[in-house]
């Protein structure tokens, strides 16, 4: 008896039910909708004015960004790290009013955006699921840490581009 040849299909990878969250979460990651980009705010901000303190308000320009930069790796690495140990409150912050350097500043600026584009992959990634309690938490999901994350960004950048306003920096009037 002669056998017909069988034809094998290729397996077909299954759909991702939530891609259209993911990219969502993604797009609210950088804000470009609601909201001023991260490097709009930040760009060319004179060195003389990063530790500068304005009236009225209770930060200084590299306050708020190392603030951020460390808020959102600890959001990141939570979300992430099983080995995950949560900061003391004060080491959200940084010691000193200024950079101490050029370096330092431009080192937390490449930070903040390696950071930014790390939680924007895992969102992404169809292996992540978004939905499921992180198993070191008490409750969270990589979705809530994402919604924070975009959040406490979102909240901060508002700070930081009204400061640049205050110093008089802001390059558009």
């Amino acid at each position: 008896m002669k056998r017909k040849p069988t034809t094998r299909r290729k397996a077909v990878p299954k759909k991702d039910p939530h891609r259209a969250l993911r990219q969502q979460l993604a797009k609210l990651l950088d804000w470009q909708d609601a909201h001023l980009d991260f490097d709009a705010v930040v760009r060319d901000w004179p060195a003389a004015l990063r530790g500068a303190q304005s009236p009225g308000a209770p930060h200084t320009p590299w306050q708020l960004l190392e603030h951020m930069r460390i808020c959102q790796w600890d959001i990141l690495d939570f979300s992430r790290n099983s080995a995950y140990r949560e900061l003391e409150f004060s080491a959200y912050w940084p010691p000193t009013e200024a950079p101490p350097s050029e370096k330092a500043w431009e080192e937390s600026l490449r930070a903040f955006r390696r950071d930014l584009e790390a939680m924007k992959k895992l969102v992404a990634n169809p292996k992540t699921d978004v939905f499921a309690r992180i198993p070191w938490g008490s409750g969270q999901t990589v979705l809530r840490e994402a919604l924070l994350a975009a959040d406490h960004n979102a909240y901060h950048l508002g700070q930081v581009l009204l400061v640049r306003r205050l110093q008089g920096a802001w390059p558009r009037a």
